[in-house]
C-alpha cells in the first residue's frame, strides 16, 4: 500500500537526484563557450550578442563566454574539437561542421517576422553601374563572403553553375571578403564590381543593417540576382553535453524572446521573429548542396 510518507519520500528523492545531476554538469562545465560565425565586424558581434550570453549565463546558472571567431572555419573547428559548446551557424557552415565530423545537434532556428523560416542569396552592384544581370559581369571582380557561407558562396556557386558560369574563369578575380559587411564594402570601395550577400526581404538584409549603422547608404546599391529561399540559420550544441544541460539550453534560448525581449530585440534590431525548434532533417538539403559545390571545385 502506497502511503503519503512513501510518496513524499519518492518526490524528495527525485528532487535531490535532479539537483545532483544539475550540480554534476555545473562542476563538469563551469564555463560554456558560445560562438557565432562572423557575419559582421567583431564590435558588431560583441554589441549584438553580449546581452544574449549574459541572459544565458543567468538562466543556466553557469558562466557563458562569447567567442569572437575570425572566420567560419574557426567556429566549425571549435565545435569539432569540443571547445565551443554552443554555436550559431549559417546553414552551409552547420552542414560543413556536420559532414566533417563535428558531433553537434541543431536545436533552434531563426524565424522571420511573418513566421517563415528562410532567406535569400542576393547579388549587389552599385546603383549607377551598367550591370543588369550576372552575365554582364564577365571579366569583372566578384566578392564572395567565405567558403563556408551559404548565401555568400555555396548558393551563388550552385546558381552560377546552373547558368553555365565557372566563377574562376568567368570573372577577372574572385575574392573572399571574410564577412558579409566586408563584401558590401568591397563594392562600395570599388575593389569588387559585385558582391553576394544575405537578404530576408525589403525590410531586412545585411545591407539594411549596415545602413542602420551608417556604414553605407542602401540606395547606393542595386540587386541584380535573388536566389530561391534558403532555410534559416540554426543554433547547434555538442551532442555529448548532458541531456539535462541540453534541455536547459534549448529551453532558455527558445524562451528568450519573451523572458528578455529587450536583449532579443538588440540581436536583430527588432527585425526577426522568435526562435523555433529544429532538428538536422531541416538541413539535409544543405548537406547535399555543399557536397555538390565541393564536386564543382574538384572538376575545375
Amino acid at each position: 500500500m502506497i502511503t503519503r510518507r512513501l510518496m513524499l519520500g519518492a518526490a524528495a528523492a527525485l528532487t535531490l537526484s535532479g539537483a545532483a545531476q544539475a550540480q554534476d554538469w555545473k562542476s563538469q562545465y563551469p564555463e560554456l563557450v558560445y560562438a557565432i560565425i562572423p557575419a559582421e565586424n567583431a564590435s558588431g558581434v560583441t554589441d549584438r550578442w553580449t546581452p544574449f550570453v549574459n541572459y544565458l549565463s543567468k538562466e543556466l546558472g553557469t558562466k557563458v563566454t562569447l567567442r569572437i571567431a575570425n572566420d567560419y572555419a574557426a567556429v566549425i573547428e571549435g565545435q569539432r574539437s569540443g571547445n565551443i559548446h554552443i554555436a550559431q551557424y549559417g546553414p552551409a557552415s552547420y552542414a560543413r561542421a556536420y559532414v566533417t565530423g563535428a558531433k553537434i545537434e541543431p536545436f533552434a532556428i531563426e524565424t522571420n517576422l511573418d513566421g517563415t523560416k528562410g532567406y535569400h542569396s542576393v547579388l549587389w552592384v552599385k546603383a549607377g553601374s551598367p550591370y543588369k544581370e550576372i552575365g554582364d559581369l564577365k571579366g569583372k571582380n566578384l566578392c564572395l563572403v567565405d567558403p563556408n557561407s551559404t548565401s555568400g558562396n555555396n548558393v551563388p556557386r550552385f546558381a552560377m553553375n546552373k547558368m553555365g558560369i565557372k566563377p574562376e574563369e568567368f570573372f577577372s578575380k574572385v575574392v573572399y571578403a571574410g564577412s558579409h559587411e566586408n563584401a558590401v564594402i568591397g563594392v562600395q570601395q570599388g575593389t569588387c564590381d559585385a558582391a553576394f550577400n544575405w537578404w530576408n526581404d525589403e525590410n531586412e538584409s545585411n545591407l539594411q543593417r549596415m545602413a542602420r549603422k551608417e556604414m553605407v547608404k542602401a540606395d547606393d546599391f542595386r540587386m541584380i540576382f535573388k536566389s530561391d529561399q534558403i532555410v534559416n540559420s540554426p543554433f547547434a550544441y555538442l551532442t555529448d553535453l548532458p541531456a539535462d544541460l541540453k534541455a536547459k539550453i534549448k529551453q532558455a534560448v527558445l524562451e528568450m524572446p519573451k523572458r528578455d525581449p529587450e536583449a532579443f530585440k538588440k540581436i536583430y534590431d527588432g527585425k526577426q521573429g522568435p526562435w523555433d525548434s529544429v532538428d538536422h532533417k531541416a538541413y539535409e538539403p544543405i548537406v547535399e548542396l555543399i557536397g555538390f559545390v565541393d564536386s564543382l571545385r574538384k572538376r575545375s
